[in-house]
């Protein structure tokens, strides 16, 4: 079997890693991929809003499954795309990708559906935004309702950085046409847990748990990125929750977006608020997170060839997910000054201390090679070291040691990915 997957982050590389391990596939191709990619697929140069370029390759190379990563070609309908070219490819098609595409489209979808989630209101013109909050109860949360990168979310502890919050998303066009219109929702509190699931249409299969750290600097202080690091299982997700969560939440997304005539195939991303009344919806994401991809799929027992193909299949209620009785952790590398303003083009060192070394990983987010061929960075997230171990300590524990083996100039990492175990 030929692959092709689309995107060039560490999310793909951990989807690349994971689809070398099954017997079905012969060869990968990426695209664009990156310097880390590279060691196990030939990457080609073609953009992840492509699609033209990308389904002409694939019919050239007579690519038997197209994996789609990233959020905004499945926005812009990747999947519509290569189906229409009669060619094979996992995902949700773009009006089922709007489960992620459009914050007030899920929120209305929970709202009608009956599904817990926090109270909220749209808006379109900042003039009735800033009116509304002039009486709401704060601090409140702020989304821009389009795809921002996994940034588009502002809390806000007081009234004025809330109107300065709608200036920024809707005025200043932070965020671009993502701000167009704006989410303004109550704040909940509790803990936060990222559950992972495919989809085939009907059925629905739960990966292991995880929990992601989006703030830039240690105590979840500075601004939002797309992810600093990551640990899986999440101990507070527990056999109650669980039950809770498959009897009010999962199965009931599915079988909504199937009523609203939206059939959803692939990856539904749970984001889920802990809160003292149950478990409530924080967001949905119609992909694989990143970093979460690159601390589950190590974990996971499963030819992942043959759960993609269940899910374009309509088989999936034939397939059981197994999960290694383990923990993993991942710590983000960074260049230094992320997310805002950063350099790139620092040589990395200390890649080769992972190869050989069992249950220790490095994932490339943002790299490229240098005119001289040395690996360099290529993005505010640069890396994703991960690491397992028989729990969450030991995994941490190992996670922090292999951080120790990378060095490029400004390199930055938040310390305390996964401290929160210490306190399960």
């Amino acid at each position: 079997m030929k692959v092709l997957i689309i995107g060039g982050g560490g999310r793909e590389h951990a989807i690349a890693w994971k689809m070398v391990q099954s017997p079905k596939v012969d060869k990968i191709y990426c695209a664009p991929g990156n310097a880390g990619i590279v060691e196990i697929a030939e990457c080609v140069n073609i953009d992840v809003m492509d699609f033209e370029k990308q389904v002409a390759f694939a019919k050239v190379h007579e690519i038997d499954l197209t994996i789609i990563g990233p959020d905004d070609p499945l926005a812009a309908g990747a999947v519509d795309a290569f189906e229409n070219a009669g060619l094979r490819v996992f995902g949700p098609r773009k009006n089922a990708a709007v489960l992620e595409g459009s914050k007030a489209f899920s929120k209305d979808l929970m709202k009608k559906y009956n599904i817990p989630t926090a109270g909220y209101e749209t808006f379109d013109s900042p003039k009735a935004a800033h009116a509304y909050l002039e009486n709401a109860k704060m601090p409140i949360v702020l989304k821009a309702d389009g795809l921002a990168l996994g940034k588009g979310v502002l809390i806000c502890e007081t009234r004025e950085e809330a109107r300065e919050g709608v200036k920024a998303l809707m005025m200043d066009k932070q965020f671009g046409s993502a701000g167009d219109r704006i989410v303004v929702e109550e704040f909940m509190t509790g803990r936060e847990v990222s559950v992972l699931s495919f989809v085939d249409g009907n059925t629905i299969r739960i990966m292991t748990s995880a929990q992601d750290h989006k703030r830039a600097k240690d105590g979840d202080q500075g601004l939002n990125t797309g992810g600093m690091g990551t640990f899986s299982p999440s101990p507070f997700y527990t056999d109650e929750v669980d039950e809770f969560c498959k009897k009010y939440i999962y199965q009931a997304t599915v079988d909504a977006m199937k009523a609203e005539g939206r059939e959803f195939k692939g990856i539904i991303f749970f984001g889920l608020m802990l809160t003292e009344s149950g478990p409530k919806v924080l967001e949905y994401n119609a992909r694989f997170g990143d970093p979460e991809t690159q601390v589950v799929l190590p974990r996971m027992k499963n030819d992942i060839v043959e759960v993609f193909e269940a899910c374009i299949d309509g088989t999936l209620d034939q397939i059981e997910l197994e999960f290694e009785d383990n923990a993993a952790v991942c710590v983000v590398l960074a260049s230094g000054g992320y997310p805002e303003h950063y350099e790139k083009g620092f040589e990395i060192e200390g890649l080769d201390e992972f190869k050989g070394k069992d249950g220790y990983y490095v994932f490339h987010a943002g790299t490229k090679f240098g005119d001289d061929g040395k690996i360099v960075t290529n993005g505010g997230r640069v890396l994703g070291v991960t690491a397992t171990g028989e729990n969450l300590k030991v995994a941490r524990a190992n996670a922090y040691e292999a951080v120790k083996w990378v060095e490029f100039e400004g390199m930055y990492m938040r310390n305390d990915i996964g401290k929160a175990i210490d306190e399960a």
